[in-house]
Parts: structure tokens; C-alpha cells; sequence
């Protein structure tokens, strides 16, 4: 509850991709300035470029979190940024200069294919043990593997992998950990060579993308249950609710745009049960006749009674009650860009939602490229903040005006009492006009931390 009662969030860190954008240069930490008070408000302040071309930062985790809680020892001054491409971790120092963060340590792909025979490294947790923790995608081939690289949380050194045992998941993305309940659970989004290049259809039924969440053990380290969401589901982004007493949270879905709720059952073990279905579009002028909604990034609010998650293909952000988590219920739902807007190359012929297309999305006199993506909660869940990009050899397949005029953050005001999401028509960050040429941003993080970062044990 005191989390609940922190304070405002007054700068955000976000990483910038140049990434296949045709612009030869480093991806960087950009520091974002979200303080309505400032001169600065909704600008870049600082800029941390990596030493290295096409890393493609995605997400980050913190040295030392909730999980610490209580440690006088532990203090979140360094930032793990995992580079999903090139398989470098990037460990920056936010403690000396929250405003400007620097370079602390690199630690090079080959000490991670080589310690864990792993690569494409995702979602970074810490532990209590003062440990960090990095899920992985795949081998250093570029095949199928759920594999976690575990790092020491003072030297940041590789210490070998943390899973133990023969048995691993043939596919890996994000995780979340419970130590209450004695369990991890982890996600799959598909094999690293085939989606690396971009989305392709033919990889579909072919055993190429994800369809199972996978239990671990947590005190032994095993793989001991996997749970089928459905073929080619790609379950991404998998969130427990936050209150550490709770054995139930929940998955989205991608391809089959899907929210799962996964419990743990009378017996022990762990189930899943479709909550939420985003219906398809029948479309003309796409890459299928079918477009999905394509759910991307969910998280639930610090006080468990919303979820939030973004359609990146539709183009429209959600939030659901979860009171009662077996039926979650539509409050809130706003539209801020996708491929199904009005002018567009895409016609919609049949909707089991909508009555017309959206129309485009402008804010400040500029339409957004893309639609929304990874999403951040304010710890008063007043402020939803929202970015555009999701990996960029796929925003360059299905958004190439992204690549062109570069990615968007945008807020959202919320409704913490009915419910409901408005935009905020006087914040936009453009990534289209830094520097060095537009790029795509990505996750957004806390300095103290946040409902995606942060794990109560």
C-alpha cells in the first residue's frame, strides 16, 4: 500500500534502437523528463549511446528491487540492459547521476554463449539472494531454448545458467518468480533465426512460435510442468499479481491475442484458463485475411484491481477490472494509432467489435506511426504511459512509417474509480526528432522502480 503512495515519477528511461532503421548508428538509454513542472517536460535529457551497432536493447531490469526489501546492503543504482540481437548484458550506473546515467560494465556475448550456451537474451529479474537473473530466447545458433543466465549482483560476472536438471523448455521469453508458492513461470514467443528476419506466415503450424507456459520448481531449479495456451499462441508478457500471496496472474497471448489466467490448483500443480479473447478482424489489403489484435504488453496495477494491456496491430489500449480475476471486465479502452484506421492501405470487412474504422491518430499536429506497444503505470495508477515499437525488424514489416518518422510516448489519463483511459493531449515524446534520426523506443522504467520491474516476495 505505501508503494501506492510513492512518489510521482519525474524522469523515465526508455531504450532507443537504430537497429535495422538504416541509420549506422549506436542504440542508446534515453532519459525521458515526465515532470509537468519542468522546462523540460516531455523531452530527451539525456542520452547514454552503447559502444556497440545493433545491439537492439529491449527491455531492463534493476541490480536489486522488492525482492531485497529489507537488505541494507542492496541499493538499485545499476541498470541491466540485455541486447536481444547481439546478446551483450550492458550494466549502467544510475546511482551516480540519476539524470545521466553511465557505462559500468559490459559483459560480451561470448561469455554468455560460451558460461551458458545461450543467447538472445530477454527479461532481467533480481533476486533475494542479491543475484540476477536473464531469461533467454534461444542457443547462440539462433535455435529454440528457455534457458536463464544468472548473474553475480556485485562483479555482474556471468555464474553459469540458473536452471538445473536435463529438462528445458524447447522456447523462452519473459518470467516471473513467487517464491511462496516455490515457482517460476515462463513464456515463449518462438525461435530466434526463424522470427529474427521478421513475422512470416509460413512459420505458422510448424511448431515455430510459442504454445505452452512452463512451470519451474523454484527451490530446485527444474522444469516440471508445461501448460498449453494453444499452437502459435506466442505467449509473451506473463505478470503473478503482485500481492505475494497470490498464486494466479496472467499471460498475453500475441498471435493468438488471448489473455490466459494461470492458478495454481487444489493439487499442487498449475492450470490455465482463457479469460479474455480479442477477436480477429476479416481484412483486404494486409499481410492475412485475418489480422489479430496482436496483444503485446500487459501489466496489472500495483493494488491488483486493473490489467492493462495494448493491441499493437488494432491499435487500442485496455484496461479490465480484475476484481474478480476469473471475469475480468472492459472499463476502459482508448485507440491511438494501428494498421485498421480509416485512409489507410487496410479495409475492414467484417468486425465483431467495432461499427467503423478508427480514425488516425494526431497528437500536437503529428500522426503517429505504429501502434501501441510496451506500457508503464504510474504507482498511483493515475498515468498509463505507452510507446510504439515492438522489435524493429518487425516494425519495419508492419509499421515502415516507424522506421521513417520514428516511435511516440504517449500518456494516457486514467480513471482509477469507474474506469477509463483518455489521452493526454499535451504530452508527446518524438523520437522522431532526435539527434541522430529517428528511432524506436522501447520499455520504460523507474528510477525506483515500477509494476513491471518489481517482484514482492
Amino acid at each position: 500500500v505505501s508503494v501506492l503512495k510513492g512518489p510521482r515519477e519525474e524522469i523515465v528511461y526508455v531504450p532507443c534502437i537504430y537497429r535495422n532503421t538504416g541509420r549506422k548508428k549506436p542504440d542508446f538509454l534515453a532519459t525521458v523528463d515526465v515532470n509537468p513542472k519542468s522546462l523540460h517536460y516531455c523531452q530527451v535529457i539525456h542520452r547514454l549511446p552503447m559502444p556497440n551497432l545493433g545491439d537492439e536493447l529491449h527491455h531492463s531490469g534493476w541490480n536489486a528491487c522488492s525482492s531485497c526489501f529489507g537488505d541494507a546492503t542492496k541499493k538499485r543504482n545499476r541498470l541491466i540492459l540485455p541486447s536481444f540481437i547481439s546478446s551483450r548484458i550492458y550494466v549502467v550506473d544510475v546511482g551516480t547521476d540519476l539524470r545521466a546515467p553511465r557505462l559500468f560494465k559490459v559483459v560480451n556475448s561470448e561469455d554468455v554463449f560460451w558460461k551458458c550456451n545461450l543467447g538472445y537474451p530477454h527479461t532481467s529479474h533480481c533476486l533475494g539472494s542479491g543475484e540476477i537473473m536473464i531469461s533467454t530466447l534461444g542457443d547462440p545458433a539462433g535455435n529454440g531454448k528457455g534457458g536463464f543466465i544468472l548473474l553475480d549482483g556485485e562483479t555482474f560476472e556471468i555464474k553459469g545458467n540458473w536452471e538445473k536438471g536435463d529438462k528445458i523448455p524447447p522456447m523462452g521469453y519473459d518470467f516471473w518468480y513467487q517464491p511462496r508458492h516455490n515457482v517460476l513461470i515462463s513464456t515463449e514467443w518462438g525461435i530466434p533465426k526463424c522470427l529474427g528476419y521478421g513475422f512470416d506466415p509460413n512459420d505458422l503450424k510448424k511448431g515455430r512460435y510459442g504454445c505452452r507456459i512452463n512451470v519451474w520448481d523454484w527451490t530446485s531449479h527444474t522444469y516440471v510442468q508445461a501448460i498449453d495456451v494453444g499452437e502459435d499462441a506466442a505467449p509473451l508478457e506473463i505478470r503473478f499479481l503482485h500481492n505475494p500471496a497470490a498464486a494466479e496472474g496472467y499471460v498475453g497471448c500475441t498471435i493468438s491475442s488471448a489473455i490466459h489466467r494461470f492458478y495454481k490448483t487444489e493439487q499442487g500443480d498449475w492450470a490455465a484458463e482463457k479469460v479474455i479473447q480479442v477477436p480477429s478482424k476479416k481484412v483486404e489489403g494486409w499481410l492475412l485475411p485475418d489480422m489479430p489484435g496482436f496483444i503485446t504488453d500487459i501489466l496489472i496495477s500495483l493494488d491488483d484491481r486493473f490489467l492493462y494491456f495494448s493491441n499493437w496491430l488494432h491499435g487500442d489500449i485496455r484496461q479490465y477490472d480484475i476484481s474478480d480475476t476469473r471475469k475480468p471486465k472492459l472499463v476502459g479502452q482508448v485507440f491511438v494509432g494501428g494498421s485498421i484506421t480509416k485512409g489507410g492501405p487496410v479495409t475492414v470487412c467484417r468486425d465483431e467489435e467495432l461499427q467503423s474504422q478508427p480514425d488516425p491518430f494526431f497528437i500536437k499536429g503529428k500522426k503517429v506511426p505504429g501502434g501501441p506497444q510496451m506500457i508503464q503505470l504510474s504507482l498511483d495508477g493515475k498515468r498509463l504511459y505507452v510507446t510504439t515499437s515492438l522489435y524493429s525488424a518487425w516494425d519495419r514489416q508492419f509499421y515502415p512509417d516507424l522506421i521513417k518518422d520514428g516511435s511516440v510516448m504517449l500518456q494516457l489519463d486514467v480513471d482509477t474509480e469507474q474506469g477509463g483511459l483518455t489521452v493526454n493531449e499535451s504530452f508527446l515524446v518524438d523520437f522522431g526528432k532526435e539527434p541522430d534520426g529517428p528511432c524506436l523506443a522501447h520499455e520504460i522504467r523507474y528510477p525506483g522502480g515500477d509494476c513491471t520491474s518489481d517482484i514482492w516476495v
